[in-house]
């Protein structure tokens, strides 16, 4: 019991405290955006959600593909070698993974990468992980491994890469704006008259020139990631510059999209975002076509977005996950089934996560993406 109220103690301290800095933030400069809100709540140094806490899991908050099979893995670590085969096979290349994680995914790749020596001595394994928490963590699943972290893609050196981002866009900040009587105005977030509690709030009118939908109708919400899209766009540039691909899975849509989709989780269960700033996991829907859109942009090629059931079964996961399931015991049998199902079946992972692959705009078609017309 006293361990019990110690935990919840230190949590309810965090939370006190990450509502503090936002609200001092709000009084000193007015209302900020869920860009501004998203940053602190999930990335300040001290009371940050990712900065304090391991959220992966049963455990955690949330559990992502890598936590749920083995074989999810071992598949991008396999696409990882189909792309450096149609690259020629060079002798060295960056293995980039944007937000690792635990390191289970890269663990995963490695380990399938061993069936091709060649491709295994080539890479160059380089992680972009801001928490030194998750560091740590990496760290350990990794620890065979020499590994080079970095705070920011920035960061990361250039020449040929393979870069992996699973579910990293969506944590991403995002800006949302809302449709008044006349015209598009931000959305922003705000202290109430007591200042003891985060409040929505709505900015000036914004002149033309965003990429808004104006024939959208009155309280609509619509949202933009600057970050995402730069990223995107740096990535696309780098691939164009020095070869390679690039893998992003995420849940979203393919940018037509209109809605609040701005949420919180915590303890696998949602809940308003402005409830517990520092305690709960922020994110919001990728919006494809605008990563898409800022690659191309720079020059690079991109394959999808498909549906990750149909990216996984097009890798033969259903066939990887059979032979595992023949050789496990009835449990392990029934957990690798289970395990599939949740990352290919409609209901579960396998039609809300989408894939989309960035290369050279004169590279083959990467495995997993259907060959277009």
């Amino acid at each position: 019991i006293l361990s019990q109220a110690s935990a919840n103690l230190s949590k309810s301290m965090r939370v006190g405290r990450a509502f503090d800095v936002l609200a001092r933030r709000i009084r000193a400069e007015g209302p900020m955006s869920v860009a501004d809100y998203m940053a602190i709540a999930l990335s300040h140094p001290e009371v940050g959600y990712y900065a304090t806490r391991d959220p992966f899991g049963p455990s955690g908050d949330f559990v992502t593909a890598p936590e749920v099979s083995q074989v999810f893995g071992e598949l991008l670590g396999l696409w990882c070698a189909e792309r450096w085969q149609a690259m020629g096979e060079p002798q060295q290349l960056l293995l980039v993974e944007l937000g690792p994680g635990r390191g289970t995914l890269m663990a995963d790749a490695l380990r399938a990468a061993q069936l091709l020596p060649a491709f295994r001595a080539a890479l160059d394994i380089h992680l972009v992980e801001a928490s030194a928490l998750l560091r740590e963590q990496q760290r350990r699943a990794l620890a065979s491994e020499q590994i080079t972290w970095h705070r920011s893609f920035a960061e990361v050196p250039e020449g040929p890469l393979l870069l992996i981002a699973n579910e990293f866009f969506d944590a991403l900040p995002i800006r949302q704006f809302v449709k008044t009587s006349e015209g598009w105005a931000e959305r922003l977030i705000a202290l109430d008259e007591g200042e003891d509690q985060l409040v929505w709030a709505v900015g000036r009118l914004l002149p033309p020139g965003l990429p808004l939908p104006q024939d959208a109708q009155q309280g609509s919400i619509a949202e933009l990631s600057p970050l995402g899209t730069a990223l995107a766009e740096e990535i696309g540039r780098r691939l164009a510059r020095f070869g390679g691909a690039a893998l992003i899975i995420d849940y979203g849509h393919d940018g037509k999209a209109i809605g609040d989709s701005f949420q919180a989780l915590r303890q696998h269960r949602p809940l308003d975002p402005l409830e517990c700033p520092g305690d709960a996991d922020l994110t919001a829907h990728v919006n494809f076509g605008s990563l898409v859109a800022a690659a191309e942009k720079a020059g690079a090629k991109a394959h999808g977005p498909v549906e990750q059931a149909r990216f996984l079964e097009a890798l033969g996961i259903k066939e990887r996950s059979e032979a595992l399931a023949r050789n496990a015991t009835p449990q392990q049998r029934r957990q690798l089934l289970a395990a599939l199902d949740r990352l290919i079946s409609p209901s579960h992972m396998g039609s809300r996560f989408k894939a989309v692959a960035l290369t050279p705009p004169d590279s083959s078609i990467p495995a997993g993406f259907p060959v277009t017309p």
